[in-house]
């Protein structure tokens, strides 16, 4: 599993001029069960996404897709976890390291 933190590196008008762009993309990847959980960081100074079920490379060439990078109004920095522990309702994408 992916966090992927996402920061901006232009000003919120220029951010705020990709939104519909982004969210578009967001929803390709809602759709096909990548994408799990996302949202605004508070301060709004960028945004998180998780993701599942995909490698590194993969989530490397989505992270590269988005139309935030595409108009260089942000920056990625993605961590991988192991989910060895999840709610009931995350259940799906719970990982088993090392059996």
């Amino acid at each position: 599993m992916f966090v992927m933190e996402l920061t901006y590196t232009a000003p919120i008008e220029a951010v705020e001029d990709e939104l519909d762009a982004h969210i578009a993309w967001l929803d390709g990847y809602y759709a096909s069960g990548v994408f799990i959980a996302s949202g605004r960081k508070v301060p709004r100074e960028g945004g998180i996404i998780i993701a599942a079920g995909v490698s590194r490379e993969e989530v490397e060439r989505i992270a590269a897709e988005d139309p935030f990078i595409l108009a260089g109004v942000c920056e990625y920095r993605i961590t991988e976890f192991i989910a060895s522990k999840t709610s009931s309702d995350l259940a799906a994408v719970r990982e088993n390291p090392g059996v």
